[in-house]
């Protein structure tokens, strides 16, 4: 990091940084932004957003690139490291009249080099399903705005699913999809399904099966991200009261909350092993949140204004049977631990990880690694270590910064919420219903659940904590919530470990709005509309 009151030291755009696996780079003939490169007046607009698909052509170079700038969307081949971008040759382009693209999603179940399906979220509420290879719309969602008149702030597609997708609106709504269907031309009708501390899941009422299928209404006000977990059974939610839920998706129960230091929460993430969730905003801190126990078990201080987007990055993440003090090496050996380390999430409970709760006596050495980007227009890299994760010792005070209570407010009125959830079970009519964008029977997850609940009733804030004390300590914060400060939903500052990053630099001259993880490359993009790439150590080709 540069030293205080450097001057022009700070005010310097990096094109390099080194970690421990070597020097990242960034590409400067692999820029994307709009052909005619001229930066983007940002004023008044949505943010800059990234998606990537590969579409397996017979090429090998499947990847393909979609973003947004303003009323404008394009669609790219992306060369990564490989190629120089070519900007005069956009495979779609689209540029939209009385609204702008917010946020986009590739179907990768069905992605095809003949045909993709991308859906695109809009200020004015609507959702678009389009297939810019074939360049045809094939279906519009929320046309006329009966069921939502807010700017659609994420969408995704529900893993595992062909046909399924969420939205998240600004009015603090989510409402499930099915492509197949038709939305009606008269506002909808619900009816509750299930109702907790601060949300509310409803069923569509209507004589045939039409679009929304539920409506979600969580906290208050704007729904500012969502995240599925990895094995897509759990759904992470941030919102502008400051407050992350964790919800079962398809028993529709509140798993967990944890609230912000200060303000609303804009991104969330999950860990490769879905054993953690990592959640920034307007306090200017990256908070790390256990699935497990549900409380928050870090932060990290390096940014200097609000934090817009948080990533793990599954190719340096690692997880070794050695010395805990020898985790350094190349960064193929990083990415070839977390692809293995990936693919087996099927099987987490019994990985590596586990060990360290086993009476396994070798020593397990965990380093997650993650990123974040903010409105300061600097990135911060992350790891998140097993001192961190498994502290057998009192909190050492030389990780905290001294003067970190100066660049944080104290909480202010953001909204209140608890963990405490309604108990009843769904009737086999909704029960029916429900199921049928479960990827596993609600009969076999149920098992699971109650399994691991039994397991999990220390956990304050859990919704099958048997103590009634503690889940009424939650609950009575709704009335005041700067009682919350002190509590499991929000730890003091002195009361958790504090991170600091492992570098930290300024970037770009306009805030960041994206940041993705590749195999290859790190990918950035800020809100002047030009999408970075960033080579990571030794994947640099000579080919510009």
């Amino acid at each position: 990091m540069a030293a205080e009151g450097g001057g022009k030291e700070m005010n310097e755009i990096k094109t390099q940084f080194t970690t421990r696996e070597g020097v990242y780079k960034l590409l400067t003939h692999s820029e994307y932004s709009r052909p005619n490169r001229v930066p983007f007046n940002s004023q008044g607009s949505n943010p800059v957003k990234v998606s990537f698909v590969n579409v397996n052509d017979q090429s090998g170079n499947g990847d393909r690139i979609c973003f947004n700038v303003g009323r404008e969307l394009y669609f790219y081949i992306y060369k990564g490291v490989r190629k120089a971008a070519d900007l005069s040759k956009p495979i779609d382009k689209r540029i939209y009249k009385g609204t702008q693209p917010t946020c986009h999603d590739f179907n990768h179940l069905t992605a095809t080099a003949e045909s993709v399906s991308l859906l695109v979220g809009f200020s004015a509420g609507q959702v678009q399903l389009i297939d810019p290879i074939k360049k045809e719309t094939s279906k519009l969602f929320n046309e006329e705005r009966l069921i939502d008149k807010s700017r659609v702030t994420c969408v995704k597609w529900v893993p595992g699913s062909e046909s399924l997708f969420l939205v998240s609106h600004a009015s603090g709504n989510m409402y499930l999809y099915n492509v197949e269907h038709t939305c009606g031309t008269t506002a909808p009708h619900y009816q509750l399904l299930k109702q907790g501390e601060n949300y509310s899941v409803h069923t569509c009422k209507s004589k045939s099966t039409r679009n929304p299928l539920l409506k979600w209404t969580v906290g208050e006000g704007a729904l500012n991200e969502f995240a599925f977990s990895p094995d897509g059974k759990f759904l992470a939610c941030v919102s502008q009261d400051g407050f992350l839920r964790v919800f079962n998706f398809d028993a529709v129960e509140l798993h967990g909350t944890m609230k912000s230091y200060f303000g609303g929460l804009l991104c969330v993430c999950w860990s490769p092993d879905g054993k953690y969730i990592v959640a920034g905003g307007e306090d200017d801190l990256v908070t790390v949140w256990s699935f497990l126990d549900c409380r928050v078990i870090a932060r990290g201080h390096g940014h200097k204004s609000w934090v817009s987007v948080v990533a793990f990055d599954h190719y340096t993440t690692s997880v070794e049977e050695s010395d805990p003090m020898e985790f350094s090496g190349s960064d193929e050996d990083f990415q070839d631990q977390m692809i293995h380390f990936g693919r087996d999430r099927a099987n987490s409970t019994q990985s590596r990880l586990s060990k360290r709760n086993s009476t396994d006596s070798r020593p397990v050495s965990v380093t997650y690694r993650f990123g974040s980007v903010g409105q300061d227009t600097q990135l911060c890299l992350w790891d998140l270590t097993e001192d961190i994760l498994f502290p057998h010792l009192p909190l050492s005070r030389t990780r905290t910064h001294t003067n970190v209570m100066n660049a944080t407010s104290p909480p202010a009125g953001a909204g209140g919420g608890g963990g405490g959830i309604s108990s009843g079970i769904m009737d086999s009519a909704i029960a029916t219903g429900v199921s049928k964008f479960a990827t596993l029977s609600l009969h076999d997850r149920k098992e699971r659940h109650h399994e691991k609940d039994h397991k999990r009733n220390h956990s304050m804030g859990h919704i099958s904590s048997k103590s009634s004390d503690k889940l009424n300590l939650l609950t009575k914060t709704k009335t005041d919530p700067a009682k919350t400060l002190g509590t499991l939903l929000c730890p003091r500052m002195e009361d958790v470990p504090l991170l600091e990053p492992l570098i930290c630099k300024k970037i770009a001259h306009e805030r960041l709005t994206v940041l993705i993880f590749l195999e290859d490359c790190l990918v950035t993009a800020c809100q002047e509309g030009f999408i970075c790439t960033w080579a990571r150590p030794g994947k640099v080709v000579s080919s510009f």
